[in-house]
């Protein structure tokens, strides 16, 4: 029997839809013979008394799910998400240069380090990406802090108030749909398959009203034996530019091709979202935590 150390915050508790996967992620695990636990900030010394770390909470290296992280790492003890993948994914530039490094497909990109902010670099950017230019901050999520620009001015705003945060943006071509596609990978291999609509009248997968109320679209599972083969073969190459653990991959489809967004780690698995057509995804969670379990 395995113990499997699910680590949480507050925000992840008080999601239903993501408590409720986690509810079937323990079944599946208890079915399967093992124990699961969840942990919060004061389990972290906790860890070393397991097998396996799940971590289930916001992740960046400034927050404890990265000392969670780096804790399971120094004793040896298999992560999700391993500390590698949260240094590179929760820095946007990093996760660009990796894909670009690997040849992965994604829009035609451009980083911009704080003093080069310029009208006449807004004005190139616009000529050489198009209109409109699709601005991102390095360190953000939840599709936060992106936003596009049709003009120099709208780049030059835009970018001065990112770089309140960061001392280089990233512009990326614009590319245009009506879905975006979300591919998860577990170890080198396809775990389930997406397609986040974008609601009417908005630009984005997940935007926010003035009073912070989120705005989205419903999301439809594919089963994996009716993806679309490039679909998979994308996502796969982008996810192996980062690491071999668990990844949510964004892509948009372009004419018969697909190019990637980016790569998330720690990506979102809600109940009745991200496993609506994957019956295997919480077993093969398990058995990817704890490599030593046999089949029966």
């Amino acid at each position: 029997m395995g113990r499997i150390g699910i680590f949480v915050e507050r925000h992840t508790i008080t999601n239903s839809d993501e408590m409720n996967a986690l509810m079937r992620f323990a079944q599946v695990a208890r079915k399967m013979g093992h124990w699961t636990d969840f942990l919060f900030r004061p389990d972290i010394y906790k860890i070393p008394q397991y097998d396996a770390v799940f971590i289930r909470a916001l992740t960046d290296p400034l927050n404890a799910s990265y000392t969670a992280a780096r804790m399971a790492e120094m004793y040896g003890i298999r992560v999700i998400d391993d500390p590698r993948s949260i240094r590179i994914c929760c820095d946007k530039v990093n996760m660009y240069r990796h894909l670009m490094a690997a040849g992965v497909a994604i829009p035609e990109t451009r980083f911009i380090a704080e003093p080069e902010l310029t009208r006449s670099c807004a004005e190139r950017l616009l000529i050489e990406l198009g209109r409109p230019v699709v601005l991102k901050a390095p360190h953000s999520s939840f599709s936060m802090y992106v936003d596009k620009a049709e003009t120099h001015e709208g780049v030059v705003r835009i970018g001065k108030r990112f770089f309140r945060r960061a001392d280089r943006i990233v512009a990326q071509k614009y590319v245009k749909s009506e879905s975006d596609w979300r591919v998860g990978i577990l170890g080198g291999e396809p775990l389930y398959v997406c397609q986040y609509t974008i609601p009417r009248r908005q630009w984005k997968i997940l935007t926010y009203t003035p009073e912070g109320r989120t705005v989205c679209g419903p999301v439809k599972g594919v089963p994996l034996a009716r993806a679309s083969r490039l679909l998979l073969q994308r996502a796969t190459e982008a996810a192996a530019a980062i690491g071999h653990g668990l990844y949510g991959v964004d892509l948009k489809q372009a004419g018969d091709d697909f190019v990637v967004i980016e790569v998330n780690d720690n990506p979102s698995i809600l109940a009745g979202d991200e496993d609506q057509k994957a019956g295997e995804l919480y077993e093969r969670l398990v058995r990817y935590l704890l490599p030593g379990e046999n089949r029966s």
